[in-house]
């Protein structure tokens, strides 16, 4: 038997690392929900404009431009 298999292997090694004090697992909580709420942001928004192409403000070319006035 390999030492990963006696001491638990990874997961139990970075389970013990996080969970060995309550203020560390707390910052990892709040850090991971920071970071996933980004990630679900960012992936919302690449989805939205890609499903949009050519119908968003930006890619028609004559909104927001004046005729001259000649």
């Amino acid at each position: 038997m390999d030492t990963a298999a006696r001491s638990g292997g990874i997961w139990e090694g970075i389970y013990k690392v996080i969970m060995r004090r309550n203020s560390v697992y707390v910052t990892f909580v709040v850090l991971g929900a920071f970071a996933g709420e980004r990630v679900v942001d960012y992936g919302v928004h690449k989805l939205w404009e890609f499903n949009n192409i050519g119908k968003r403000y930006e890619d028609i070319p004559v909104l927001g431009q004046r005729q001259s006035e000649e």
